[in-house]
This record gives C-alpha cells, structure tokens and sequence, in this order.
C-alpha cells in the first residue's frame, strides 16, 4: 500500500507542472517586439493593479530557446518574436512539457534599411542589398565569386560613393532571419543565374542566401538597437538594420531608405507598398494561465482594441495593425485560450 502511494504521488508530481505561486509575470524574446510588450505590460499594471510584467530584450531566437526548456515558474510566461515560430522550436517545446501555446498575431512591422540625417540619401533595390552584404555572387560569366565591392556605386553607379559599411543584428535575432528572407532571398531572386539557381539546386540557393560577408561590410551590432543608432550618428556614411517601430522612435535620428521608391511608412506597410513587411508575434503557455496571476488579463489587453486596434496605442509606437478581421480572430483565440496546432510551421 505504502508503495502504491508513493507511485502515485511521483505520477502527481510528474504530469502536474511544478509552479510555484510567481505573482509577476516573465517574458522575454525579440528586442523589436520589446517596446509594443512593455507598453501594454506597463497598461497592464495601470488597469489591473497587479504587477508590471518583466520584459527582457533577448532575441527572437534566445527568447524561443528560453521558453522551450519547460513548465514552471524558472521559465518564462511569455515570448516576443519578430517571425513565426520555427518548427523545430515548436518540437523542442513539446519535447520539453511546453504542449499548449498559444500564438497571438500582434501587428506588423516593416524591416528597414536606414541611416542617419546628416547621410546621403538613397534609393536602392533588393538586388543591390544582396549583392552589397552576400558573402558570394556571380562574377560577369555567372559563377560565384568572393564578394569584390567595397563601395555602393560600384555595384551601382547612382548609389552613394561611399564604403559598404551595415550594421546589423545577429544570428539569434529574429530581425537577422527577417534580413534574410525579405532582403537577401528577395535580391538574389531578382538576378536570373541565382534564379536559375533555385530550379536547379534549391539548397545550394538558400546557402548563398542565408551567407553574409564576413569581411567587415556587415558589423553584427548585437541585440541593443540604441547601440547601432549611436554608431550610425557618429559614421554618417553607414548604414543599420532595424524594425521600422525602431526607425519611428528614432525619426529625429534616422531615415530610412527608399526601396524600388518606396520609403518605409505605416501607410506603404499597412497598404503592402513596401514589400520589406514581417509579422509579429507574442507566443504565451497556457499551462501557467491560471496559475502565473495576470497572465489571461495581460493577453486580453494585448489583443484589446485599445491596444492593437486600428487606432490602438501601440500605433504610436510604430506598430502597423492587422485587418479587422484578423483582429478579432486574435482576440476570439486568446479569449478561448486556443492552443496552436504546429499545421504549417517551417
């Protein structure tokens, strides 16, 4: 009999997650998504009373691998991600006892080139971006060669004759994997041997898509974007990487670049203008909801109108709004706490 209650209470302590009774909420993840969590968290407090949740800037890909490792009051409520979770990252969650997740859709927001006032304007192309920061591109008979500008007129004589210097972030950040499929892929699609690349061999495309130079033309500026901004004011002729919610805070600063004459705005990005646009999202474990105080209420005002409606208060801090009736499809799955399925995942 003895034994038999001691089997059961190892079953117990097993299949229920060992929380302890937190009363502040965690969160952590993309440095882009950062500002819009820490306004609502700061709201949050306001209306409810209840703690500040803590908000932590640490990468997409930090924050994910952070909120995968379990159930319990040593992890994470919450993650930002500045692009959609990754299959692996779902499994390894799973893997983990991080079964139920639910994803919220928060807005969008575009990816930017951009660099200080007192630079050269400029108006360029995927195409030029990719040939600029590729770690290899075709040579004049089409076979890939080491990157050889050094400066942006060479690629294109109507660009500024100034060295190719782009800060920008690192592997682990969510904005790094953006850069690459809205920027670089984009721009090595749009040269027809790199084209014809991808029909014939897809995995040697994205290796030379996926590869950066490493010779001092891209600088990884780590996960504080205010650091990239005061590197960009006192080196006029480079240029950074960023969200375009980070441009807006900074508009005093910076000025983003025009591409194919389109400049980064929340018009150009809510209409689909400017093609550089990614989605964000807060990815939140059910199974501390309930138990983790606030954690249901800090959602609902996530997903409220007042929030990420069209005339929400994360408008302001650069955030473009989803549809209305994306909205509220938001807003009825985290009502009903729906975990997501995994369907689709890359």
């Amino acid at each position: 009999m003895k034994r038999l209650l001691v089997a059961a209470s190892l079953v117990a302590l097993t299949a229920v997650p060992a929380l302890a009774a937190r009363d502040q909420i965690r969160i952590v993840g993309s440095s882009t998504v950062y500002p819009f969590t820490t306004a609502v968290a700061e709201q949050f407090g306001k209306k409810t009373g209840m703690k500040t949740p803590v908000v932590e800037s640490t990468g997409t890909g930090g924050g994910m691998k952070m909120f995968c490792e379990g159930v319990g009051e040593a992890t994470p409520d919450a993650s930002n991600a500045s692009r959609r979770i990754k299959k692996g990252e779902f499994e390894d969650c799973n893997k983990n006892g991080v079964t139920e997740i639910v994803e919220i859709q928060i807005g969008f927001d575009g990816l930017t080139l951009a660099h200080s006032k007192a630079g050269t304007p400029m108006n360029t192309s995927f195409k030029n971006i990719f040939l600029a920061l590729a770690k290899d591109v075709p040579g004049p008979d089409g076979a890939l060669i080491p990157n050889p500008y050094k400066n942006w007129n060479e690629i294109d004589p109507s660009l500024p004759a100034v060295k190719i210097e782009v800060l920008g972030p690192p592997p682990t950040s969510g904005t790094r994997d953006s850069f690459h499929e809205l920027m670089m892929e984009r721009g090595a699609l749009e040269i027809e041997s790199l084209a014809k690349l991808k029909k014939d061999d897809a995995k040697a495309f994205e290796k030379v898509w996926k590869s950066v130079r490493e010779d001092g033309a891209y600088v990884e500026a780590g996960e504080n974007d205010n650091v990239i901004v005061q590197k960009l004011e006192s080196n006029p002729s480079a240029f950074g990487i960023f969200g375009f919610s980070f441009l807006e805070e900074n508009a005093a600063k910076l000025v983003g670049v025009e591409l194919g004459g389109v400049a980064p705005t929340f018009e150009t990005i809510a209409s689909g203008d400017y093609k550089a646009s990614r989605p964000m999202f807060v990815y939140l474990k059910k199974q501390h909801v309930g138990v983790i105080p606030g954690l249901a209420e800090f959602a609902a005002e996530y997903v409220s109108d007042a929030a990420t409606g069209e005339d929400g208060y994360l408008g302001d801090k650069g955030l473009v709004p989803l549809p209305a009736d994306r909205h509220k499809e938001m807003a009825a799955a985290v009502a009903a706490m729906t975990p997501m399925t995994g369907e689709g995942l890359k």
